[in-house]
């Protein structure tokens, strides 16, 4: 996982100074929301459907420890190998000597967050492994040495001219921004890729305790030939990602395409169960799933145990205000948007993360759109709390909360306050000075208007009202 090397507030002045970024988010995050809209309206038992996958993914969690075994037993059952990782560092040490007990050379890897969060591809590259990532987003950001911006779509920060300069510089051809040519050129350059891959490294969207399947879902053809073609595959897996029934499986996915793109299914849905068979041409000859922890044992005996309900299909991304409008890498982190901003902390703490859980307006829209009803605004104010009480809440905040209360605390003081606040704003406004307030104040009228209060505040209303009945 991602380490903030600069102040969030930074990364955020510099994101909505980004002209190119702004449009790029416009259009990505527009598009989702739009098609996400069209699918729900079109399934008529969608809430239904959300009720019994919220239930099955607590119910899961419940129980969580039974299923996870029961979900090894089952891989192994099926010819496969099961490790389990206390944390990034022995995931990431058994990948690695996994591939240097085969011999591998080269890894070709489909779109995984988990890779992200324990930085596989940076231990595998320092002991000279080749790593490529196949999934197209992926690609892109890994050419231009970037981070994914987005749980999904990972170079949605990016337009089709900035991908057209990138791959003419880094595949050194001929400039294009035409969408199907620029997938046609990543499609015959990794098509080598995958036919001279010694080890394919995949996610897994779900873990099916009760046959030890692995399902993957993609909208490219790579997810599917990282698993089949390679000699060896390893699957990711973060612990919580299980679902006890094929049945259980079928109602996540009537959800996640829907939610994540605005489709029935996504284009491949591969469910993936042990090694390549005797009787089989196609597939690995060993599976490996690696199990990870990295912090989600203490995040499910926590008061934010249910964001461990999440089934990363970034709604909640594309719809928060503030993801629109800065992006996803102001946040620093692997995890971003409303989630990410519960995850992280979550994972790995408030000392380095405590500003995330800011960066929300509570609107409650990632609640809404959550299709297992996540109550993200409500874990968001735990973490601000617990950061408040841990001393890391902003001096600037701090000091304006604990000016409020003393004021608020006293009607006499609270009105004769609303009136002088009614009066100067006022006369700030007529001299345009409201528009053009300091920090921290100018963090708001940067972007938008800052209204003069009214002159008659509801309480001096409400007592006139009255009198003139």
């Amino acid at each position: 996982m991602s380490t903030p090397d600069e102040t969030f507030h930074k990364r955020v002045k510099d994101a909505l100074k980004d002209e190119q970024l702004q449009n790029a988010l416009d259009i990505g995050t527009g598009n989702l929301v739009s098609k996400r809209a069209k699918a729900f309206a079109a399934f008529a038992g969608i809430e239904d459907i959300r009720d019994r996958a919220r239930l099955i993914r607590a119910h899961t969690l419940s129980q969580l420890d039974g299923y996870l075994a029961q979900f090894a037993d089952s891989v192994e059952a099926a010819g496969g190998h099961v490790f389990w990782a206390k944390d990034a560092a022995e995931a990431n040490d058994y990948a690695l000597k996994l591939a240097q007990s085969k011999n591998v050379k080269r890894v070709v890897k489909s779109k995984s967050m988990v890779t992200e969060e324990i930085k596989l591809n940076h231990t595998l590259q320092e002991e000279g492994i080749q790593v490529v990532e196949s999934d197209l987003g992926e690609f892109i950001i890994q050419l231009g040495n970037e981070a994914p911006s987005h749980i999904i779509a990972p170079a949605m920060h990016k337009t089709r001219y900035e991908v057209g300069e990138i791959f003419a510089e880094k595949l050194e051809i001929p400039y294009t921004d035409d969408p199907i040519e620029l997938n046609n050129i990543a499609r015959a350059h990794l098509r080598q890729i995958f036919l001279g891959a010694d080890m394919g490294i995949s996610g897994a969207n779900f873990g099916v305790a009760e046959d030890g399947s692995i399902c993957l879902v993609t909208n490219e053809g790579n997810g599917r030939l990282t698993t089949t073609t390679p000699r060896i595959h390893m699957a990711l897996m973060g612990m919580e990602r299980i679902v006890p029934t094929i049945d259980d499986l079928s109602v996540m996915l009537q959800l996640l395409g829907r939610s994540a793109t605005g489709q029935k299914l996504s284009v491949y849905t591969n469910i993936v169960t042990g090694p390549r068979r005797a009787d089989e041409e196609d597939g690995p000859e060993e599976l490996h799933v690696v199990i990870l922890d990295n912090g989600r044992s203490d995040l499910l005996g926590s008061n934010l145990s249910e964001m461990l309900y999440c089934i990363r299909c970034g709604a909640c991304l594309n719809h928060c205000p503030v993801y629109q409008r800065i992006g996803g890498h102001a946040y620093g982190s692997v995890y971003t948007g409303p989630m990410g901003s519960v995850l992280t902390p979550g994972l790995q703490g408030l000392d380095e993360w405590s500003e995330l859980p800011h960066a929300c307006s509570l609107c409650g829209k990632c609640e809404e759109v959550c299709p297992v009803r996540i109550d993200l605004p409500d874990m968001l104010l735990k973490l601000r709390n617990a950061g408040d009480k841990a001393g890391k809440s902003p001096l600037w905040l701090k000091g304006g909360v604990q000016f409020y209360r003393a004021v608020a605390q006293r009607p006499s003081l609270y009105r004769m306050g609303l009136k002088a606040g009614s009066a100067a704003t006022r006369l700030l406004a007529s001299n345009g000075w409201i528009q053009k307030l300091p920090a921290p104040l100018s963090g708001w009228t940067d972007h938008r208007a800052f209204p003069a209060m009214a002159e008659k505040s509801f309480h001096q209303l409400w007592e006139e009202r009255k009198k003139s009945r």
